[in-house]
């Protein structure tokens, strides 16, 4: 493998040790020990859903073309669980605001297993089973453990601000570091110790597994409006209702569905991108690189967040805007560097740009996660909580299957822009939330009366 891959890798570790070891008091935030056990908790828990989420990810393709289906099959196969996410997943996702989110954590749990199991099959129905499966599995991901952890912090009345600080070390474990262990050791299962393609899916379910047992031994339940009076389709229609006459959840929810559909289009892109004319590039390394670029970002959140007086409604409107132009590198690229046609060897000159620039969108990626969840945590009501973040999804996987099933029918070029066009939309309707929140702000002023039994209770800075 190319020193450059190396080189890239190497100097992000720095950049992400540098960042983590030299946290200052301003970087931090003072917590209790109370507050640090429950946050620990739902780390391990999260960092193991997460590493049975991505166990999955770098042989599912492969894995299908082994059981001999073609890339149309293999096309309807993905379509089947983004469609299942957005039909099945919606419904099952809203009822853990009625039965209860650790129940909700709880079938994900369960799902996921049974999805799993599924991949020993070479059987084309069997395998769209498991597709489905996984579909509702991944509402839940999604939906299910953030609505419980948001609902439990409240419960226990910590403060809101440490609230962002769960969010950010979530996704630097769970989005970053699993990510990247996940990968490599489905990768010594799968081919250094020769257990073949299925084996990452068997080490998914025992680990999930191992996630429900503590989900079941350590966690308290909790709902959002459990009144018996309201069926399902009545919660369905409060959650429209609030996103309708709410302009900031209908803004959140469009700038959600914006970034997270250029996030998963990119996905099917940055392989074509980086190796046009079938150049010679180690995937798995290029993943591990994206991933860390995540951390980075998680890091960089962490300490955004830290600091009071910084809206986290301001800085992603510049977050946005820097991922647009990191997606329109591959245009302009196109345009300024000469283009070769000859086939294979090492990634191009013009790939090294591009990898640089997809690099940074995956930092924008690892700011946005925790940053969008302690938005949400603030504007969606509690009640409806799991519904109305099931809602967003729903144009989020529409989207996705569309350009899933019309993903040859178009130049690469053009589907970076359209991404890019949709990310510089999501920074202007973040701007607008961000004087809709304003405005709401300083015609309302809430006050909230400390906890005595919080204060009573040493603190600690992490």
């Amino acid at each position: 493998m190319e020193l450059f891959y190396y080189l890239v890798f190497g100097a992000l570790s720095i950049v992400v040790a540098v960042l983590e070891l030299s946290k200052t008091s301003k970087d931090r935030i003072t917590t209790s020990s109370t507050f640090n056990a429950f946050k620990n908790n739902y780390l391990v828990v999260y960092s193991l859903m997460m590493a049975g989420d991505w166990l999955q990810g770098p042989y599912v393709y492969y894995l299908y073309s082994q059981y001999g289906f073609d890339k149309g099959d293999i096309g309807r196969l993905f379509i089947a669980g983004f469609g299942s996410s957005m039909l099945f997943g919606t419904i099952v996702g809203s009822l853990a605001d009625k039965q209860g989110r650790k129940r909700a954590c709880v079938t994900y749990c369960i799902t996921y297993i049974l999805s799993c199991i599924t991949k020993h099959s070479p059987q084309y129905k069997v395998l769209m089973v498991g597709r489905i499966l996984g579909g509702i599995a991944t509402s839940l991901l999604f939906s299910a453990f953030e609505s419980w952890l948001v609902a439990e912090h409240f419960k226990r009345g910590f403060e809101p601000q440490w609230l962002s600080l769960t969010f950010s070390k979530a996704i630097f474990l769970g989005n970053g570091l699993v990510a990247i262990i996940a990968g490599l050791f489905a990768n010594l299962l799968a081919d250094n110790l020769g257990f073949g393609p299925v084996a990452p899916f068997d080490a998914a379910a025992c680990i999930l597994a191992i996630g429900m047992a503590i989900i079941l031994s350590s966690w308290s339940e909790n709902h959002g409006d459990s009144s018996e009076s309201k069926g399902l389709l009545t919660q369905f229609r409060g959650a429209a209702v609030a996103i309708a006459s709410d302009e900031k959840i209908a803004l959140l929810g469009a700038i959600q569905s914006l970034f997270e559909g250029s996030m998963y289009t990119f996905v099917f892109l940055w392989t074509p991108a980086l190796s046009p004319n079938e150049e010679d590039i180690p995937h798995g390394f290029i993943f591990a690189t994206f991933m860390l670029s995540s951390m980075l970002g998680s890091s960089i959140a962490s300490r955004l967040m830290a600091r009071a007086h910084l809206k986290v409604e301001g800085y992603m409107q510049i977050i946005f805007s820097i991922s647009a132009v990191t997606l329109l590198l591959p245009i302009i690229t196109n345009f300024l560097v000469p283009t070769s046609n000859v086939k294979g060897g090492s990634i191009s000159f013009s790939g090294c740009i591009q990898l640089f620039g997809f690099c940074t969108f995956e930092a924008c990626v690892g700011i946005f996660w925790p940053s969008i969840m302690k938005m949400r945590s603030q504007y969606i009501p509690e009640e409806a909580r799991s519904t109305i973040m099931n809602f967003f999804r729903i144009p989020l996987n529409i989207f996705v299957c569309i350009v899933l099933y019309n993903v040859n029918a178009f130049p690469i070029t053009i589907m970076f822009g359209m991404c890019s066009i949709f990310l510089f939309m999501a920074a202007v309707l973040q701007r607008r939330l961000m004087v809709v929140a304003e405005s709401h702000r300083s015609s309302k002023f809430l006050y909230k009366p400390q906890d005595k039994d919080a204060e009573s209770e040493p603190l600690t800075t992490i």
